[in-house]
């Protein structure tokens, strides 16, 4: 199929034929005898894509014969689209001369062109207000009354306690006498002039006009000879096609077979009728310009993006797998490699873990697989399968595991046989008459549905288009206008193991029944809705995001009334490990143990195995003896097996690194004892710093008598003020030469001592530079790294 590109951005109208073997072009209605041109047809559509971003892409292919007009049909919401997008091809060497479609106003814009100026919802008093000065005949029970219309004004009237407003018109007669008539029921008014009646007329049709179909048909007129094929293309705005799935388990051991369909509304001007349908999980970019109104073309329409609030729970993809594998290769008894045999690894339980299917070669690799002991399966129609047990996987160990498969013998062929059909039986003869109500066929057995179920084949194919994924429909397809269809897109045996999913969200703390499925189909599975059919049963259903092939994910459906997980925390422990003294600074480095409990009890019947999902916490790390099967952005989850009627506990351990500072000239005595039995009691510590704890006391102690000092001088010079200032008042007194002797001697004592108090002051100062220099000089020097052998934490492991 020839590959034509879309052309985006206008109206492009390619010629294949060379310019100069052309002719100009007649006038259409002179181009070609009406017996050479055939008269104008429809151009059908052939080929539609459909984006998840709400656009399609659609071909109409057709064939043409000589200067042929062709038309299309669109409706008015397409027609912006349609004028940004189109492509015309002539692809039998002819032209293409033009390209025309009617085009329509805004109504807003030709009501806007009337003399007569009144809006869309305009009422009859508007209608009066925009006539005003033209001729009316008004009939008001008595005689008409005739006059030119001077305004419309409303009046309130007041009656029996009731308030009502009426409008009220003024006319002005030929004699000069002005009227007022309120505008009741009973009154009619009349257009006297020939020229308002037009006015009013062709107003109101403009109104009627907006009532008529919204149908835009677009005429392409070519040029040439003979009978050539015609390729348009363009997108439109078409409703978001969805995607649906079926899940159906099976009854026994067996594949899990996964049905996937697609959803796809027709809301176009026409049928498709046998068109190439292509859906494509991808939303390239594309935007709305309304190109039809000129009035309105430089402003573009960006529509949000719908958003999808759910109830069902959606799980996070995994991050983090196992990093164990399997590898090998399938071969005959002769070496020859065989393609397409499937391999599947088996858990001690007998589910599978993962499976994946020989390429070209016979080869295979499984990876993701979490440490532990498993069994591989080979399998290939026509072939006997084999076991290959007791696999032991390590971590990040690729352990290899192959097998040589021997050709089925006749016994073991296996036939399917299908139930009879009922017998018709007549109920009985009524007055002669043969008559009665055939027997209803059985129900066939509920693993027949199943089967029955798992045989639809999907009509599609699957190919990566870059960031894109397209489902193409490989047969013709029809839907009629405005009509909807559910298209089968997918089947697949995938590998689904079924286990309950425990996380803080579900409620009364019932886990939820779910499949940790891996698709292990080679196509990309489309977001969206699914539901599980478990023993031809329906089981419940959910939602899942994009599924690349290979990836894992976990879908839950279903509350599991059998299973109940409690919650809670256990101990807690702040150990040291280290101490490090450097730069004038201590740094203790402990570590914040934590532990949370799980308990889990099954009441079923039946064995269960749950995934615990343990919430990731900035910070913390796992540590203990159990391990994650996965890890996804925000949770790590843990599989624990419960046998029926049984209760399991999980233990989940962290520890946070935990980093606290303190200033070496901020330690005291009592925080160094307490620094020695967060380090086990070892007194390499205590030695290393008393020193340091002993230069600062020395130097406190030296501050201290300096501060003594200060004070004294300080009560000196106050006692000195208050003698002074009583030897002023003694002036002119009989006490005031005794007394002034006195003061006198006072003030000489005590400057005798302010003197000592300077020296001694000066002393303790150098003496106190000293031990603080010798207090720096111990902190610089004082480099240690002192590492705890703290004891076991003891926590409640139980």
């Amino acid at each position: 199929m020839r590959r034509l590109a879309l052309v985006v951005g206008g109206l492009l109208v390619i010629s294949l034929q060379a310019t100069k073997a052309q002719t100009p072009a007649r006038p259409l209605a002179a181009r070609a005898p009406a017996a050479q041109a055939p008269a104008s047809d429809a151009l059908p559509v052939r080929r539609v894509i459909l984006y998840k971003n709400g656009i399609g892409y659609f071909e109409h292919l057709g064939k043409v014969r000589a200067s042929q007009a062709v038309t299309v049909d669109f409706n008015s919401t397409q027609l912006d689209d349609v004028l940004k997008t189109l492509t015309v091809l002539d692809l039998g060497g002819g032209r293409v001369t033009g390209v025309s479609y009617n085009s329509e106003a805004p109504l807003a814009q030709r009501l806007g062109s009337l003399r007569l100026k009144v809006g869309e919802h305009a009422t009859l008093a508007q209608l009066l207000d925009a006539l005003r000065g033209a001729r009316l005949e008004v009939h008001a029970g008595g005689g008409p009354i005739v006059g030119r219309l001077l305004g419309v004004e409303p009046r309130t009237r007041i009656h029996g306690g009731e308030t009502t407003t009426l409008d009220e018109i003024t006319l002005v007669s030929d004699d000069g006498q002005v009227r007022i008539v309120e505008v009741t029921p009973a009154v009619t008014v009349k257009l006297a002039q020939r020229e308002s009646a037009e006015q009013v007329d062709t107003f109101l049709g403009l109104l009627a006009s907006t009532r008529a179909q919204d149908r835009r048909r677009m005429t392409i007129a070519t040029a040439g000879t003979g009978d050539r094929d015609l390729l348009v293309s363009y997108i439109s705005e078409v409703p978001i096609w969805k995607t649906t799935y079926r899940i159906i388990l099976p009854s026994a051991a067996g594949p899990t077979t996964l049905q996937g369909w697609a959803i796809v509304d027709n809301t176009i001007g026409e049928d498709w009728r046998n068109v190439q349908l292509s859906l494509v999980a991808g939303a390239p970019q594309s935007f709305i310009q309304q190109l039809s109104q000129p009035m309105y073309a430089r402003r573009p329409v960006v529509p949000l993006s719908p958003s999808l609030l759910p109830t069902p729970q959606l799980h996070q993809a995994t991050l983090e797998s196992g990093d164990g594998g399997v590898y090998g290769e399938v071969t005959d008894e002769s070496g020859a490699a065989l393609s397409g045999a499937t391999v599947k690894v088996l858990d001690e339980g007998d589910h599978v873990s993962a499976q994946a299917v020989a390429d070209a070669r016979g080869r295979y690799t499984i990876s993701g697989l979490t440490p532990g002991t498993y069994t591989v399966t080979f399998e290939l129609a026509g072939f006997q399968s084999s076991r290959d047990e007791d696999v032991e996987v390590g971590p990040g160990e690729q352990t290899q595991s192959s097998r040589h498969l021997s050709i089925a013998s006749l016994a073991e062929t296996v036939t399917v046989a299908g139930a009879q059909p009922a017998r018709r039986k007549l109920a009985g003869v009524v007055g002669g008459v043969t008559g009665g109500i055939v027997a209803a066929p059985p129900m066939p057995p509920r693993d027949a549905i199943q089967d029955r179920a798992a045989a639809i084949e999907p009509v599609a194919q699957g190919r990566d288009l870059g960031d894109l994924f397209e489902y193409r429909i490989d047969r013709p397809i029809s839907i009629g206008r405005n009509r909807s269809a559910l298209v089968p897109i997918l089947r697949a045996d995938v590998a689904a193991d079924r286990v309950s999913l425990w996380n803080g969200r579900t409620t009364g703390g019932r886990p939820l029944r779910s499949l940790w499925l891996t698709n292990s189909s080679s196509l990309t599975l489309d977001s969206g809705s699914f539901t599980v059919l478990d023993a031809g049963s329906f089981a419940g259903e959910g939602l899942v995001d994009a599924l690349k092939p290979g990836e894992k994910r976990l879908l839950s459906y279903a509350v599991d009334l059998g299973v109940q997980v409690e919650s809670r925390n256990g101990d807690e422990q702040r150990t040291v490990t280290r101490i490090s003294i450097a730069h004038g600074m201590l740094v203790e480095h402990s570590e914040h143990v934590a532990q949370r409990v799980y308990t889990i009890r099954n009441s079923d019947t039946s064995n269960r195995r749950v995934v615990i999902e343990h919430p990731i916490r900035a910070g913390w790390k796992l540590t203990g003896a159990v391990t994650p099967a996965e890890t996804a952005a925000d949770a790590y989850r843990f599989l624990v097996n419960v046998p029926s009627t049984q209760t399991e506990k999980l233990t989940v351990v962290e520890q946070q690194p935990l980093d606290t500072t303190y200033r070496i000239t901020d330690i005291t005595e009592p925080q160094v004892a307490l620094f020695v039995r967060e380090s086990g009691n070892d007194e390499t510590l205590r030695t290393m710093l008393a020193p340091v704890v002993a230069a600062k006391a020395a130097a406190a102690a030296i501050g201290l008598e300096l501060a003594s000092r200060a004070g004294e001088m300080k009560r000196i010079g106050d006692d000195q003020q208050r003698i002074r200032e009583n030897m002023k008042a003694l002036k002119g007194s009989s006490e005031e030469q005794q007394l002034t002797k006195r003061y006198t001697a006072q003030l000489t004592q005590q400057e005798d001592r302010v003197e000592t108090l300077k020296k001694e002051s000066a002393e303790l100062d150098g003496r106190r530079r000293e031990a603080q220099a010798e207090l720096a000089r111990r902190i610089d020097s004082l480099v240690a790294e002192i590492t705890v052998k703290p004891a076991a934490p003891k926590l409640d492991l139980q």
